[in-house]
């Protein structure tokens, strides 16, 4: 990658981040419609004038990312990306190239972070809990046995792993108060009266840690859903970490087997320790952000090539 090109991610990661957290910064618009005083607070506090640079600066980056890709020159891979699959329900549409640029932004903050922040936890669990690791890459690499190589189709039969994914979007669902939701009637909840048009967080991080839904808690212990159905589709609400309904996250299916498929090629090809000196005392668990709950602190381990033997 060259300096030019270096610099232009660099300036999208930057942008990227600014968008992050904009969109789960307080905006009197988003609590008060209906008040004419609202936008004029915003403009005040200067997030309105702060949401147009960002947009801007994200538009211009996938007007890019469009144009590159509709490029008549381009050479094209052996498979179309989804940048290719978009432009080519667009064409022939009476649409501008807004929707595209929207599914495009959904594809990059709803579904980059999440996956990288619930890595995160997972390794930063598993570096903790040593057995849990070795358990999970014994499952592993005797089920890839020779192989080389994991393959998706694999990640069926990784039943332990599963329970580990689980177990991690239970203590630490990357979106703690998934998308604020507005009620369109008037209803009542446990005695409270709620007004239509309000807005309404739904605290999944408390639900995973509730005392009276899940023994022990704050332990991680993916052990729990052996003898449990209890899954994250939005069927059970003791584990909404994706939500549930007609909101539930359009990309359950493909954020669950990114991280799948990607913590068990992490733990078949690497054995993972932490740098000398550390124990995993020393591995903070402490999180911090507001729409997208991540490790407040970097988290180093070290990799190094699997031993060339089978578990027993």
């Amino acid at each position: 990658m060259n300096g030019a090109k270096l610099m232009k991610y660099a300036k999208f990661q930057q942008v990227f981040s600014e968008a992050m957290v904009a969109l789960s910064a307080f905006s009197a618009q988003d609590f008060f419609p209906a008040s004419p005083m609202s936008r004029w607070f915003d403009k005040l506090v200067g997030l309105e004038a702060r949401y147009r640079r960002i947009f801007l600066e994200l538009d211009a980056y996938f007007e890019m990312v469009l144009s590159q890709h509709m490029d008549p020159g381009r050479v094209k891979p052996e498979t179309d990306d989804l940048v290719d699959v978009l432009i080519n329900l667009w064409k022939g549409q009476a649409l501008t190239k807004d929707p595209l640029k929207a599914l495009i932004m959904d594809a990059f903050i709803g579904g980059t972070t999440t996956s990288s922040v619930t890595l995160l936890w997972a390794m930063s669990e598993l570096i903790k809990n040593p057995a849990v690791m070795k358990k999970a890459q014994t499952e592993i690499r005797n089920m890839v046995a020779d192989k080389q190589t994991l393959q998706v189709d694999n990640l069926s039969k990784l039943k332990y792993l599963k329970m580990v994914v689980k177990e991690t979007l239970r203590l630490h669902p990357p979106a703690p108060l998934l998308v604020p939701r507005e009620t369109m009637d008037h209803v009542k909840v446990l005695g409270y009266d709620i007004p239509p048009k309000t807005r309404i967080f739904v605290n999944v991080w408390a639900i995973g840690r509730d005392p009276v839904r899940w023994e022990k808690p704050e332990e991680f212990y993916p052990e729990r859903f052996d003898d449990i159905s209890i899954d994250f589709h939005g069927s059970h609400y003791e584990l909404l970490p994706f939500g549930a309904g007609r909101r539930i996250c359009p990309a359950i299916h493909m954020g669950a087997t990114i991280v799948e498929f990607t913590l068990a090629s992490l733990l078949h090809s690497f054995d993972w320790e932490l740098p000398q000196g550390m124990t995993s005392q020393d591995v903070s668990m402490e999180g911090t952000g507001r729409q997208v709950y991540c490790r407040k602190t970097p988290l180093y381990l070290v990799p190094s090539c699997k031993k060339q033997t089978h578990f027993p």
